[in-house]
């Protein structure tokens, strides 16, 4: 769910058919004989984390027969985040709604969103102290909270277990050896390479944003100044990132050229033994019984950041905001997040940080294993065609995937994005 373009993860982002598609999924529970609460959710999970959303909400159903309760899953990205503006433009919005962290700035918050009441979300049983200073203070706009976290998302590794412990990359304890620093880090790749014979790992070079941003992160890179309005990348830290991405390619640990299926696919069938993405196709491979677990990225350069985003529900702005429909919206809310433990199944790290402190969440394997990085995920710059599914990513991915196919040095590549970003910059932003 974090995310690149929407085209480049199809089973992912594919809009859920049947009563999920296109409509609202009516999920209300047995008449009180008076007019109960109504709830309508809009979000945009496709593929599994949709199926998966559909069982917790059934469950949230058959506890809450007193709320009429209506899920509508739209089309991942840009076409989700239209419509959703558009209806709060004209104050005829559902009572909550996903979006993710990455875009609230730019998503004209004071405009396009009501306040999350404080005073309800204390009643539900939910207050600060439940998350991550970091993440918390993000939701807030203006000192205003606009938006509660329900997970986060970040770049990972993954590793086949059978290919690292060949190639003597396992601890004692059967998880990988962790590696520091780009020499080690490259170590380790020629080790994995030459035990599959093909690559070390996979990673999606038609767009790699969250590669690059990682490193770019690690390396204390700024993009914009304080404003928000000027572009400050650093070249050299720029570059630095870009180098060693055009190496890992230059050298074959990793394949020239690679859409997102054609990621997942080199980690499936042994092609790699390693795989750099976000966490949230953890239930492909164990669906695929693939021998495998997950691990923080590694540290290369000065500090740890990992590029990522977080799922927030939102209350988009309404005319007529309705108090009793607010009340069981804020309470719904919490029970989501008390529940969490499902959705952290499919890879998500739980933002709700007594679900995060669980047996339930510590047993999951291997999404417990690299819960380590919540504190430093790093979050798109802020920015209204910033964020998953925005243009940035999109340019991104235009300027850097020919450093990975040899087709573009990283210096030509910097000035591509950075005309392409000064370009975004200087256009008005359309909400």
């Amino acid at each position: 769910m974090t995310d690149g373009s929407a085209p480049s993860r199809p089973r992912r982002r594919a809009v859920l058919g049947g009563l999920l598609g296109t409509g609202a999924l009516a999920l209300t529970g047995c008449s009180t004989g008076r007019q109960k609460a109504r709830i309508r959710e809009w979000n945009l999970f496709g593929g599994g984390d949709g199926a998966r959303l559909q069982q917790i909400h059934q469950q949230y159903v058959e506890q809450h027969p007193d709320v009429r309760f209506e899920a509508h899953t739209l089309a991942w990205g840009p076409p989700f985040y239209t419509k959703l503006a558009m209806s709060a433009a004209g104050g005829r919005a559902p009572e909550v709604a996903t979006l993710h962290l990455s875009r609230l700035k730019g998503f004209s918050p004071t405009t396009m969103l009501d306040p999350i009441p404080l005073d309800l979300l204390n009643e539900a049983g939910v207050s600060e102290s439940d998350f991550l200073p970091e993440i918390w203070k993000r939701c807030h706009v203006d000192g205003v909270l606009y938006a509660v976290p329900l997970d986060q998302h970040p770049f990972v590794l993954y590793y086949n277990t059978e290919i690292c412990a060949k190639a003597g990359l396992l601890a004692a304890d059967g998880r990988l050896k962790p590696v520091t620093g780009v020499p080690a880090f490259l170590d380790m790749l020629k080790a994995v390479k030459e035990t599959t014979g093909k690559f070390a790992a996979s990673v999606e070079t038609t767009n790699p944003w969250r590669m690059w941003w990682t490193l770019y992160g690690q390396l204390e890179g700024k993009f914009f100044d304080e404003s928000g309005q000027r572009l400050i990348l650093d070249d050299d830290k720029a570059l630095e990132a870009l180098s060693l991405m055009a190496k890992l390619s230059a050298d074959g640990l990793t394949p020239r050229s690679a859409n997102y299926a054609a990621l997942v696919a080199q980690f499936s069938n042994g092609e790699a033994g390693l795989s750099f993405n976000g966490e949230w196709e953890v239930t492909t491979y164990q669906t695929a019984k693939l021998p495998f677990s997950m691990a923080p990225f590694p540290v290369l350069y000065d500090v740890p950041q990992f590029a990522g985003d977080a799922h927030t529900f939102v209350l988009p702005h309404q005319a007529n905001r309705n108090r009793a429909d607010t009340k069981a919206t804020v309470e719904y809310i919490a029970w989501m997040l008390k529940n969490s433990t499902e959705w952290a199944v499919g890879g998500h790290i739980p933002a709700y940080q007594p679900v995060i402190k669980s047996k339930e969440y510590l047993s999951l394997k291997p999404q417990a294993e690299y819960r380590s990085v919540a504190p430093n995920v790093l979050f798109d710059p802020d920015a209204w065609f910033s964020g998953s599914g925005a243009q940035l990513q999109n340019e991104a991915g235009a300027a850097f995937s020919g450093v990975f196919s040899g087709q573009t040095t990283p210096k030509a590549a910097l000035a591509q994005f950075k005309a392409a970003t000064q370009k975004l910059l200087d256009t008005p932003s359309p909400v």
